[in-house]
């Protein structure tokens, strides 16, 4: 591990509000704040939102910055991407900002059933041969089901069609309300202060010409999920500087 990592990690130790839990420790001792974010730590009842792979934070805080009225935690196995973000909301003195370093697979240790308004998926990976990696799978559908309120949303922002297309089919197969949708949205003339806060990552796509798409969900109870059952064409690229995505570590 570089200094630079060992640097970053030192300094979020510091911080209050970054929370960083090894799998050893949550099997050991468990997260004390699960079902207590509202009243020991955000101390307040406004809805929490989460940011699921929220690499550098941009979103997460920028976000926060705009609902002051709601609560956001980044989450990202990736430290020393999320120091970013962390600086940034410690330095400004944000009241409603927290991150946390977990897999996104140990979501629910941390989180209550029906603790969590709202989900933000920016830039995951798409997961073209892996579908139980999928971040929009219906294996993680359950998981969101778990920490989701009963009318709990999910926003996916992504510039991949083949993700888009996928999240699409599987909300129509299992009867999900789509609340907005759109595959061009910095060229539909209904982009607003939220769609417009922009990634690190998404402006390098954005210039690169590639159309960002957006889809708004809600999540709702299910007896039984229905994985989709369609071809869809793959994406004929590569994220920037990246031989091989994560899903499960970020999504930028």
């Amino acid at each position: 591990m570089g200094k630079n990592k060992l640097a970053k990690f030192d300094d979020m130790a510091e911080y209050p509000h970054v929370f960083q839990y090894p799998f050893a420790v949550l099997q050991e001792k468990g997260f004390e704040l699960k079902g207590h974010w509202h009243k020991e730590f955000f101390k307040n009842d406004n809805p929490i939102v989460l940011e699921l792979g929220c690499g550098k934070g941009e979103y997460t805080v920028g976000l926060a910055r705009l609902f002051p009225d709601k609560n956001f935690i980044g989450v990202d196995i990736k430290g020393a991407r999320m120091w970013t973000g962390a600086k940034d909301s410690y330095e400004s003195g944000m009241t409603n900002v927290a991150f946390l370093r977990t897999s996104i697979e140990l979501i629910s240790h941390f989180f209550a059933a029906g603790e969590v308004a709202e989900i933000w998926l920016t830039f995951p990976d798409p997961q073209m041969k892996k579908v139980n990696k999928r971040l929009t799978s219906t294996r993680f559908m359950k998981m969101y089901r778990e920490i989701l309120s009963g009318d709990g949303i999910i926003h996916l922002k992504t510039d991949s069609n083949f993700m888009y297309t996928y999240t699409c089919e599987m909300v129509k197969a299992n009867n999900y309300p789509v609340l907005f949708s759109n595959n061009d949205l910095y060229h539909s003339g209904l982009v607003d202060d939220i769609l417009s806060i922009k990634t690190y990552y998404e402006q390098q796509w954005l210039d690169r010409g590639l159309n960002i798409k957006y889809i708004k969900f809600v999540c709702e109870e299910k007896d039984e999920l229905i994985e989709p059952d369609v071809e869809i064409e793959l994406d004929p690229y590569r994220s920037f500087n990246r031989s091989k995505r994560s899903a499960l570590a970020s999504g930028k």
